[in-house]
């Protein structure tokens, strides 16, 4: 026999031990049977429990017990205790020692804490009964179960609010918004503590919830999002099934409408005045206007456009693309004077439209716009955008050329001056009368020199504003036959010596600087003082061109090689106006199918004709003088001394002896004749102006070795000889007015073998 007494009825409890072998089966036992079958051996084995020394049930405790006394969970008592305090209990496990404690004597087990069941719900504790002297255990130990019994001690909590939802305008009752969820920590399975129902607090008669499951819904109608857009709802969990004494929690659900489009636009005037100056230029902006529409983004969006009205063609209408406003622009200039006012309608309409609210259409509104043209005060105007005049050149100071026209459109209509700018006639051609505009000419215009003026005329109107406006005006200078015809062009014509006679040499066309037109037409005839000249003829083809002929043969380029033929041309203009112009004709040397070889005057210069003996003789002189100029030069460098020995101190002047002219005053002019006769006299040596000195001195300090010097007066010498051999060969003689051919080849013949005497005397002198 043993007791099991339990804390929470502090009754003693007798059980028989069947009895309590059943409830340890039940409870903890199946632990212990589990391990017996598993040292039970072979399967089918009929096993027996042994007998059990511990009499024990599973225990409870109340959660959050705040007595001032520790709880007593139960006692444990062994059948072994005689109650002599031999034995000792003891106690393992789960909030041993810290929150379940056991009086060792007698076994009784205490819950020092508190407990919540939210914490832990039970704890697995191991009792065993050691003896008290020995500590050796008397039984073996075992497990027991307490279990910390629910109360209704959390109210239902909200973990995810606040909450947010949307819900468009207009829905239907019923429709669903969200779900809200609560949770209660208490124990589900245990009475009701968990069991939540939900209910709203705030938000009727707009929304409902579900008391089981927590949705929202709409609860009326055609809600609009225009009168109102947002709602606060609360929502209550209450656990205990909702009945009294149950805890409760709330969370708030803050819904917004969403919109639709279900407003049509509206324009909030019917009638818009706007006005506008006639001195506006088109684009410039006149009024604007705008529809309201309530709904958001593309719902509310509106189209604009004009539908109506006689300002159609004046008036343009855009969309401000930041303010959505309709604005209305000048198209084209509007007059005052021409009319005051124009009528518009304009349309606005919603892009977007929602079939489910299609019946509460139309989703448009028209509008009328009154505009008034305000006068201003406008520069004159001319009569018309520009004007052309014509006038003939070369009329006189003063001519009339034209008139301009321009009036005041304004109501004052006042007068207007007239003015030329003077940087579009700069060099002043045109004068105009201020008061009536007319254009007259400064002086006489040239049409070949520049045949349209274009000038600006200004006018002012005087008073008011002084505004001006300015028109072009195109001059036309009309042509006068005051040019004379010319040759097209001014090339030579070039003529075979063997050409013969009659035959067609030219063809020459007239063109005349006036202005051409169809019916010009040159005529061509010789100049009087050629006309019975015996080389050539001219015959006028009718058509502004004539032909030249040749009369005769046995042209020769020796004899002539060029002829002037000089032509008149006349023009059939009004007046009449002619002028001679001069063709000249070369004469050339042609092969024998007239292939014009040369035409050239150089070879008349020096003619191909010198003869073979001529050009021999002129090569045997430049060869003579190479070779004596190399036989010097051999010589002075094997004899260094000079050939000639002169006594410096006794030289006065040095020689040579031309055979030719003196040259007179020249010579005169050239020395000085008192320093020859005592050059110690002067201070310095006087040069002849004519020719080098070749008076030497003895050499100086600083100065150039003599030998050195010997050299250069030799070059200087041939130098000198060479100058006058061709000046000789170059000096015409007196009569020889046109020099053939054989007098021009026997005079340079000649002028080489001088040069040739001439260094031959100077070298052999020094």
């Amino acid at each position: 026999m043993f007791r099991w007494i339990k804390g929470a009825t502090n009754t003693d409890i007798k059980v028989r031990q069947e009895n309590v072998s059943v409830f340890a089966v039940v409870l903890v036992g199946h632990m212990s049977l589990h391990r017996h079958r598993q040292r039970g051996g072979k399967e089918g084995q009929v096993l027996y429990r042994s007998k059990r020394g511990w009499v024990w049930n599973q225990f409870f405790v109340i959660e959050e017990y705040t007595g001032p006394d520790p709880v007593l969970v139960g006692r444990l008592h062994s059948d072994v205790d005689s109650g002599n305090g031999n034995i000792k209990y003891i106690l393992s496990g789960e909030g041993a020692g810290t929150i379940f404690v056991i009086d060792d004597k007698t076994g009784n087990i205490h819950a020092t804490k508190t407990l919540d069941r939210e914490e832990q719900a039970q704890y697995t504790l191991t009792a065993q009964a050691v003896d008290r002297d020995t500590n050796k255990p008397l039984e073996p130990p075992s497990e027991f179960i307490v279990k910390v019994q629910d109360i209704n001690d959390n109210p239902p909590e909200f973990l995810h609010g606040p909450y947010y939802a949307r819900v468009p305008e207009m829905s239907n009752v019923g429709t669903s918004v969200m779900q809200v969820t609560a949770t209660d920590a208490d124990d589900p399975t245990y009475g009701n503590s968990a069991r939540l129902v939900y209910s709203i607090l705030q938000g009727q008669p707009y929304f409902s919830v579900e008391p089981q499951t927590g949705i929202i819904r709409t609860a009326l109608p055609n809600m609009d999002r225009e009168a109102r857009q947002e709602y606060d709802v609360v929502i209550q969990a209450k656990d205990m099934g909702g009945h009294m004494g149950g805890l409760s929690g709330t969370t708030e659900v803050k819904i917004t409408l969403t919109d639709v489009n279900d407003n049509p636009p509206k324009f909030p005037q019917s009638v818009y005045p706007m006005s506008v100056s006639e001195d506006k230029v088109p684009g410039e902006e006149v009024g604007r206007l705008k529809a309201k529409d309530p709904d958001l983004g593309d719902n509310g969006l509106v189209n604009y456009r004009l539908v109506d009205g006689d300002g159609m063609n004046m008036f343009e209408l855009s969309v401000d693309s930041e303010t959505r406003e309709a604005v209305i622009k000048l198209k084209k200039m509007v007059d005052f004077e021409t009319k005051r006012s124009y009528t518009l309608k304009v349309e606005g309409s919603n892009p977007h439209v929602d079939p489910q609210f299609l019946a509460w259409g139309p989703y448009k509104d028209e509008a009328t716009i009154k505009i008034s043209v305000e006068d201003a005060d406008e520069p004159p105007v001319f009569v018309a955008p520009s004007y052309t005049f014509e006038v003939e050149e070369n009329a006189p100071e003063g001519t009339l050329v034209g008139r301009v026209h321009a009036k005041d459109t304004d109501v004052a209509n006042n007068p207007v001056r007239y003015m030329i700018p003077r940087y579009t006639d700069v060099e002043q051609f045109f004068a105009i009368n201020t008061e009536d505009g007319m254009i007259t000419t400064m002086r006489p215009l040239d049409r070949e020199t520049q045949n349209w003026h274009n000038i600006s005329v200004s006018a002012t109107e005087i008073g008011g504003h002084h505004q001006d406006t300015k028109v072009r005006v195109n001059i036309k200078v009309k042509d006068v036959n005051d040019n004379p015809p010319e040759f097209a062009t001014n090339n030579e014509v070039l003529m075979c010596e063997s050409v013969a006679p009659g035959k067609v040499i030219e063809t020459v066309s007239a063109v005349d600087k006036d202005e051409m037109a169809h019916r010009q037409h040159f005529t061509f005839s010789l100049a009087p003082e050629v006309a019975h000249n015996n080389n050539f003829s001219l015959k006028d083809n009718r058509d502004s061109t004539a032909s030249i002929y040749v009369l005769r043969k046995g042209f020769s380029r020796l004899t002539q090689d060029v002829y002037y033929l000089p032509i008149e041309i006349n023009d059939n203009g009004f007046p009449a106006m002619s002028s001679t112009n001069t063709l000249t004709i070369r004469v050339c040397s042609c092969d024998s199918k007239n292939t014009i070889l040369s035409c050239n005057v150089e070879p008349y210069v020096l003619p191909a004709g010198l003869s073979t003996g001529a050009l021999i003789a002129i090569l045997a002189c430049i060869v003579i003088l190479l070779a004596i100029v190399v036989l010097f030069v051999a010589l002075r460098r094997q004899k260094k001394e000079p050939l000639i020995v002169f006594e410096e101190e006794d030289i006065r002047e040095n020689i040579i002896t031309y055979d030719d002219e003196g040259g007179g005053e020249e010579d005169t002019e050239a020395f000085d004749i008192a320093t020859l006769q005592n050059p110690d006299g002067a201070n310095g040596f006087l040069p002849r102006k004519d020719i080098k000195p070749e008076l030497q001195y003895p050499l100086r300090p600083g100065g150039r070795p003599k030998e050195e010097r010997d050299t250069s007066e030799i070059k200087e010498k041939v130098r000198m000889g060479f100058s006058s051999c061709l000046m000789l060969g170059k000096r015409p003689r007196k009569g020889d007015d046109d020099v053939s051919v054989g007098s021009n080849s026997q005079t340079k013949l000649f002028a080489m073998c001088c040069c040739v005497c001439r260094v031959q005397q100077v070298l052999w002198f020094r």
